[in-house]
């Protein structure tokens, strides 16, 4: 069986064609072009899935998207204005009608933990929790082995809990949310304010690495950020392992360490027990694999 699969993000979108066991036969990626609003990319996934059929005989389209979705019944229940006029839209019916197949559709960071918990480092985990950090932050709880969906498929939402009460306006349309301050996009503008040229962030960790003072200490700040949202989330959930996602999972053992040894001293005692910081083995491919095997579980 061939699968075709779509990953939604801020900025681009991924999609390629996996069999059954996860082995990935094709993988490309476009922008995204977010503000250009819902209708426009619902257009686009629809264009994408008819791109996917003439490649392969696939018997199903499994995508991944930002936004709450409802994931029984394929819709997105809430989306912010990083993808404008997005809430609303049912993905599935959309797709399916437009291509005769089986459509199944889920939030991408749960996605990004079903692919952990398939074949990453989630693997032999059972208490999870994953975040992902992009264009913002979102999360994804496993308890008992099992995705955490929450009364009405909101499980998760941790980019817009509250770090800084008035802080940064938020495209939720709150203020001080955490994907404001800890965000991938975060770091970038971290950068953008306190350097005089623009670096970008694989080149900043090369800095870091290398021991620039001042490169450290924006990171730093960065990581304080980061890891004074995740105290509460390991205190409310008492996870075994946080699993980061998102393309900065990229810096692997490096980021890990800085994070671990920034929440240990955060949190308490108790809570340190067994707990470990993991970035995603499957780095930004982690939502195809889990729009993959959702689609497989559905079907």
């Amino acid at each position: 069986m061939l699968i075709g699969a779509i990953d939604l993000g801020g900025t681009h979108i991924k999609y390629g064609i996996y069999d059954h066991n996860g082995e990935e036969i094709l993988l490309q990626q476009t922008p995204t072009e977010a503000k250009r609003g819902g209708k426009y990319i619902v257009d686009k996934l629809t264009s994408i899935s008819h791109e996917l059929m003439g490649k392969e005989n696939i018997s199903g389209i499994a995508i991944s998207s930002a936004g709450q979705i409802d994931a029984n019944r394929g819709e997105v229940i809430f989306a912010t204005d990083n993808i404008p006029h997005f809430t609303g839209f049912n993905l599935k019916k959309v797709i399916s009608e437009s291509t005769g197949l089986k459509v199944s559709v889920e939030n991408d960071v749960n996605c990004a933990a079903l692919g952990e918990h398939w074949k990453g480092v989630a693997k032999q985990s059972n208490h999870f929790f994953c975040l992902t950090l992009g264009t913002g932050i979102g999360g994804a709880v496993f308890l008992d082995g099992k995705l955490y969906h929450g009364a009405n498929f909101g499980a998760g939402e941790i980019g817009h809990m509250t770090l800084f009460p008035n802080g940064k306006m938020c495209t939720c349309g709150s203020k001080g949310c955490f994907e404001q301050y800890a965000s991938s996009s975060a770091l970038q503008e971290l950068i953008n304010m306190n350097l005089d040229d623009h670096v970008s962030l694989p080149e900043f960790f090369d800095r870091v690495k290398s021991g620039d003072r001042e490169f450290k200490q924006i990171l730093g700040n960065w990581i304080d950020n980061l890891t004074t949202g995740l105290r509460s989330i390991v205190h409310m959930l008492n996870p075994e392992l946080v699993v980061i996602g998102g393309g900065i999972s990229a810096q692997g053992q490096f980021l890990e360490q800085e994070i671990e040894q920034s929440l240990m001293e955060k949190i308490m005692p108790n809570y340190r027990t067994h707990l470990q910081i993991k970035c995603a083995r499957n780095g930004n491919n982690a939502n195809l694999l889990g729009a993959v095997k959702h689609f497989l579980n559905d079907n």
